[in-house]
């Protein structure tokens, strides 16, 4: 089996961690490290829900390396009410017994992926502070990745944060310009397409088929997530953003992809965050070459098909 090496740079966060859940569960994955960011929540919660995950599925083994707690330029935004005061759906999980690792999570990523050309995925699925640093302090970091595979934006489609920004690049717009215009091999997972994968109730239903600790603790953090999705944003069932990316670095099959030049505006009085396409393509008159493939289809059975199965196991 040709096994996918990832590391998930993310801010947990529910749907971080059912992407962390999703990666761990699935044979075909090496986790090589994950690496927090704040983001839906302060980095100290979401350091600590990083090593929560890897306790409760017991796999104590793989790195967790604390990274930027706030971005570049701007104040914190906090997504609290989504995600609960503790960031997992007010699950309230003990103190993990288990630690970071002491090196810096900028340094932890260009140190494994320098270390193992073209073997590591990067999948950012929090706000894009690590990356941007990380791209800036070791440039040949385009070169040496094998992908970037990226949870934000909105290409195609409105954001949620503002009618045309999505949260993960709202909250840096700078670092996210930064590192979509760094010759990064991107992969961009936006609204486009996570708006279309709907965890609805009977995929619940299947999952707590499969009576365990996890499946328990998974039970009670999708519960909490469904009702913020029903109750604010008028949707039924939610949007499996961060494991969609995952999905994505795993099995490029599950979506269709355009080649475009997509920057981030950061700027505007009414669209900061926004990422900025040139539809018309770089054979198609576009002024910059195209430097992303972004989603903009989705099957998105199948992968909810296979998320549900990969978190009975």
């Amino acid at each position: 089996m040709i096994k996918t090496h990832l590391i998930i740079d993310g801010d947990p966060g529910i749907d971080d961690a059912l992407a962390l859940l999703y990666a761990l569960k699935r044979d075909d994955v090496v986790l090589r490290g994950i690496t927090t960011v704040g983001g839906n929540i302060g980095l100290d919660k979401t350091t600590m829900n990083a090593l929560r995950i890897l306790e409760i599925t017991n796999n104590p083994h793989v790195p967790v390396a604390r990274g930027i707690g706030k971005p570049l330029l701007r104040e914190n935004q906090s997504e609290g009410e989504v995600h609960g005061r503790d960031g997992l759906g007010n699950t309230d999980l003990p103190e993990p017994k288990i630690c970071e690792i002491r090196e810096h999570a900028v340094d932890f990523i260009i140190d494994t992926i320098m270390e193992n050309p073209k073997q590591i995925t990067l999948v950012p699925i929090g706000p894009l502070t690590n990356v941007a640093v990380a791209v800036i302090k070791e440039p040949r970091l385009k070169d040496y990745v094998k992908e970037v595979v990226i949870m934000g934006g909105a290409v195609t489609t409105f954001g949620n944060i503002t009618p045309r920004s999505e949260f993960n690049i709202y909250t840096d717009p700078e670092a996210a310009k930064i590192v979509f215009e760094s010759g990064l091999p991107i992969t961009l997972v936006g609204l486009d397409v996570t708006m279309k994968t709907l965890l609805k109730h009977d995929h619940l239903k299947e999952i707590m088929k499969a009576s365990s600790p996890v499946t328990e603790f998974v039970g009670k953090i999708i519960t909490h997530y469904m009702r913020f999705y029903e109750e604010v944003v008028g949707v039924d069932g939610c949007g499996m953003h961060d494991p969609l990316a995952v999905a994505v670095a795993i099995d490029r099959s599950l979506v269709k992809t355009r080649r475009l030049f997509v920057t981030v505006e950061t700027r505007g009085e009414s669209s900061t965050g926004e990422t900025v396409a040139d539809l018309r393509g770089s054979k198609e008159g576009g002024v910059k070459p195209s430097n992303m493939d972004v989603c903009v289809e989705v099957d998105s059975q199948r992968f909810l098909r296979e998320f549900v199965e990969t978190l009975k196991k």
